[in-house]
């Protein structure tokens, strides 16, 4: 029997992000203690995976220069942020050759990842298991602590924009 077409082929990669631009999405960035500095970058890919065992996972691009520090340390922090760190949000989305510099930085408890100042909240955890997914890896990490930090509204970002949830 002769393969059906893949209609995934037919998918304009602009209508995709248009499209998928609908659903609003929580901003972090993901840090980890590199070998020769610190990396970091602004995801908004981050998902609750598991509470039995405590799973949490993020999808970083296959040619992410953060990648291999990241993978080479075992281990990562996800910093959530609030709705005022645009900026902060910025220089992390960056190519930026020190995105730390000037930050007043703690070190994660399980990992030494970086917390970076003012977060919501932090999650740090060891890297449990990589997937292959399209021009991304999914990487599922292994909760060690978490910890709310400061209480403000949330980043969103929505529809290409920025913002914050209102109540």
């Amino acid at each position: 029997m002769p393969e059906a077409p893949d209609p995934s082929s037919e998918i304009d990669s602009g209508d995709y992000r248009h499209v998928l631009g609908h659903l609003p999405t929580g901003v972090t960035v993901v840090t980890a203690a590199g070998s020769d500095r610190p990396v970091g970058v602004a995801i908004g890919s981050f998902v609750s995976i598991s509470l039995d065992p405590p799973l949490v996972g993020f999808f970083l691009g296959t040619e992410s220069g953060s990648w291999e520090s990241m993978r080479e340390s075992g281990h990562f922090c996800v910093n959530i942020l609030c709705q005022d760190q645009l900026e902060l949000c910025g220089v992390m989305a960056s190519k930026a050759e020190d995105k730390f510099e000037g930050l007043a930085l703690e070190a994660a408890p399980g990992s030494g990842a970086p917390i970076l100042p003012d977060v919501h909240a932090t999650i740090d955890c060891r890297i449990e298991q990589v997937v292959e997914a399209g021009d991304h890896n999914l990487i599922i990490g292994r909760v060690l602590s978490l910890e709310p930090r400061r209480d403000a509204p949330p980043m969103v970002f929505y529809k290409g924009q920025y913002g914050s949830f209102g109540g």
